[in-house]
């Protein structure tokens, strides 16, 4: 094999789909849409739909299934990834049909990433870290979908050499 590869991106029209019941409220400020937005638009894509929802499996799934219907082919989804009882993104992700998803990276910050799709379209769950850090697993992963490139469970294990995105 070739020592690296460097293949197109496409054009993906994404959705920014934020979970939490205190952004939801307007208790919290969001701040996920403008630096999930900034990383999608510096990659050539745009960004077609954005939605803040409370942290109830429901109104994600809804969300979910509004931007697929308004053609978002990249689903990016924010927060509700931990432990927490009241995280439950990836149960209304489940909800929204969810297949092929991983959950886990072995990249600081951001080891509690997920990726999969919904339909057609990838989705990519950020954990909050990326609220905090320039650089997370989002920014490994999110080019590598653009381009096409399946994620695998391999793959994200690969990242865990060398400290990607510390500093």
């Amino acid at each position: 094999d070739p020592l690296f590869e460097v293949l197109p991106l496409r054009k993906a029209k994404a959705g920014i789909l934020v979970t939490g019941t205190e952004v939801f409220q307007g208790l919290i400020e969001d701040k996920f849409i403008p630096i999930i937005s900034a990383k999608v638009e510096a990659l050539g894509s745009e960004v077609a739909a954005t939605d803040i929802v409370p942290d109830d499996r429901v109104a994600i799934e809804k969300s979910v299934s509004g931007m697929l219907e308004n053609g978002c082919d990249l689903i990016v989804t924010t927060a509700g990834l931990s432990v927490d009882p009241d995280d439950v993104a990836r149960a209304g992700l489940l909800d929204a049909g969810l297949t092929d998803g991983l959950y886990g990276a072995p990249v600081l910050p951001g080891a509690m990433t997920l990726v999969g799709k919904v339909g057609k379209a990838d989705v990519i769950g950020v954990p909050a870290c990326a609220l905090f850090f320039k650089t997370t697993s989002l920014d490994l992963i999110l080019p590598r979908l653009l381009a096409g490139r399946q994620i695998t469970r391999a793959e994200l294990a690969r990242m865990a050499e060398g400290g990607f995105c510390l500093n």
